[in-house]
């Protein structure tokens, strides 16, 4: 446990990727097997169990430190970090810097943090929390704190720590990728089996994803518009299905299995040849249209969909590449002939194009609506692709994908061989009303907000955000938060209306989990609208007209600035563990 924290102090102490290799290097040259899993396990974003809820931990620290709940909301404002906080709350015990009663990060997880878990009631779990911060010291608590609240993030990537296991096992970083991606952190041998340089890997494991760059450069840049493919971009989840030894398995981008959650098409892939694997994106499709992420969302949070599930919301996997075809790896190969042999697969399979069966129609006989094709646009000329993508948006697709015809396909974003050109995004001026102190570099300012809009006089709740201001704009925006503050809990505050942020998003959705009874896609912050007032910010019938038929929301509470519905803001982190980080692109 003492070498996992000094590696986390160590990556946090530094923003130089260069060091953070260095740190996990030397980490993972020196810890036992069972510990190195477990590292690899927090380290590479795995999912963390919350075992002791943050607000049982915070009134056991209290009340062990003998100060008043009042006393804490203070510190925490001021801290930002509520694991933080506790640390430096509790008194020092005699015992700290004394060899830990937790033998390392694999016990802690696997005995102390499973002793919780079952614990029978609070009480035991309390006296077990204080037996072990009986030899803490702050900064160990620190840690110990984030692994109980299933709050541990470190500032690394899935792929720097592929790139320290590849140091250390003597492969090349996108093989340890590979076995990344697929690991049973859990077996006793997973760490050995990560840096064995023969270890072949997981049966169905995916390839580590190609992603597009944005286009930044001009259409007449990339030459003939006949050496690239030009696809939608669709709004859906980035997925590889792989078949292989008779088992159908299905990767998010994230890196997670989610086969469960989409038995339609785990059917739908049951008579594909062994060694076959597909990219593309699984989506929501009714009546042959696209339906808008927010649909898909509500199946990803089923992991068992029921056949009303199933029905009302329709999933299916749209290719656009081969990557596997009886079992030869196929991605050092042209686009052009990857593209040309998933046609065949299709045409044999019987896999429309996404828009060729219109709503009503059957598919012709032997077809599957749940394996589609995503189809390419012939266009003649960049002018075409242009005014293509200004249909995009009425699609329901994000923009386009251009990718060369002689790429091939590889790990990472590899700049200049895959596109993005998306939409251009929708914007609405919102009155920031509540904001919640940031942590890391950003502890002690209130630097993640939330922002509304006008509606029948009252302003209701329409999005989060923490993106898109300056060093110097988050400090200003931090004292007038202080300054305008009306109501606090703990970290959060809400605040009189007098800031107006310019908000851009990629579209706007009904939602019935939002008290405004919309939801946005992507919030991020344009600017500061230094010369508007409060008063002249959006409404919600601005955001109406960016969508259609969405509900009109319940009326906001009399008196307040938040609608019904509006809840303190989770943290940061918490918005962060989403199921989509494709997302990002």
């Amino acid at each position: 446990m003492r070498a996992f924290t000094d590696l986390y102090w160590r990556l946090d102490a530094t923003t130089r990727t260069s060091e953070k290799e260095e740190a996990l290097v030397a980490y993972f040259r020196s810890v036992p097997e069972a510990d190195g899993a477990a590292a690899v396990h927090i380290l590479s974003g795995g999912r963390q169990a919350r075992v002791v809820k943050p607000a049982l931990l915070r009134a056991w620290a209290a009340e062990a430190a003998g100060i008043p709940d009042w006393l804490v909301d203070e510190c925490h404002a001021h801290v930002g970090d509520l694991a933080e906080t506790l640390a430096l709350l509790l008194p020092v015990p005699a015992a700290a810097g004394a060899p830990l009663a937790l033998p390392g990060l694999a016990a802690c997880v696997r005995d102390t943090v499973e002793r919780l878990r079952t614990a029978p009631d609070d009480a035991a779990r309390r006296r077990l929390v204080e037996e072990v911060w009986g030899v803490l010291a702050p900064r160990e608590r620190i840690v110990w704190h984030k692994l109980l609240t299933g709050g541990l993030r470190v500032g690394v990537s899935r792929t720097l720590v592929a790139r320290a296991l590849a140091t250390v096992a003597g492969v090349e970083t996108p093989a340890m990728l590979e076995r990344l991606v697929a690991a049973d952190l859990d077996a006793p041998d997973a760490f050995a089996r990560l840096l064995d340089p023969g270890e072949v890997g997981a049966s169905c494991r995916p390839y580590p994803f190609h992603l597009a760059a944005p286009l930044d450069v001009a259409l007449a840049e990339l030459g003939d518009p006949s050496a690239w493919l030009v696809e939608w971009k669709w709004d859906g989840m980035r997925a590889q299905l792989v078949r292989r030894a008779g088992r159908t398995a299905i990767w998010s981008r994230g890196e997670e299995l989610v086969d469960e959650r989409f038995p339609e098409i785990v059917d739908a892939a049951a008579t594909l040849p062994d060694g076959t694997v597909l990219d593309g994106e699984v989506m929501v499709v009714a009546d042959g249209r696209p339906l808008p992420f927010t649909a898909l969302a509500r199946r990803m949070h089923r992991r068992a969909p029921t056949r009303r599930d199933r029905e009302s919301l329709p999933c299916v996997l749209l290719a656009w590449d081969l990557l596997e075809e009886e079992g030869v790896d196929l991605r050092g190969q042209p686009l052009a002939e990857r593209r040309r042999r998933l046609e065949r697969l299709a045409a044999a399979r019987g896999w429309p194009p996404l828009g060729t069966i219109g709503p009503g129609e059957a598919a012709p006989p032997g077809a599957t609506t749940t394996i589609l094709l995503s189809p390419s646009l012939a266009l003649p000329d960049w002018g075409a692709v242009a005014a293509v993508r200004d249909e995009a948006r009425d699609r329901g697709v994000e923009g386009l994908v251009l990718k060369g015809l002689g790429s091939a396909y590889a790990a990472g974003r590899p700049r200049g061989a895959w596109w993005k050109w998306k939409i251009d995004p929708l914007e609405i001026d919102a009155v920031l009303v509540a904001a919640v102190a940031g942590h890391g570099r950003r502890a002690g300012l209130h630097t993640d907000y939330s922002f509304a809009v006008w509606h029948e006089g009252h302003l209701v709740t329409i999005a989060n955000a923490y993106s898109g201001l300056t060093d110097a704009e988050l400090v200003e925006v931090d004292r007038i938060v202080r300054s305008t503050t009306v109501e606090r809990k703990g970290a959060w505050r809400r605040v009189t209306p007098a800031l107006v942020m310019q908000l851009a998003f990629e579209r706007v959705a009904a939602s019935t989990r939002h008290g405004s009874g919309v939801a946005v896609r992507f919030p991020r912050i344009v600017r500061w609208r230094r010369d508007k007032d409060p008063s002249g910010a959006g409404t919600l019938a601005d955001l109406q007209a960016m969508a259609d038929a969405l509900p009109v929301p319940r009326r906001a509470a009399e008196g307040g600035a938040d609608g019904p519905r509006n809840r303190t803001p989770r943290r940061r982190d918490d918005r962060q563990r989403l199921l989509f980080p494709e997302e990002e692109a």
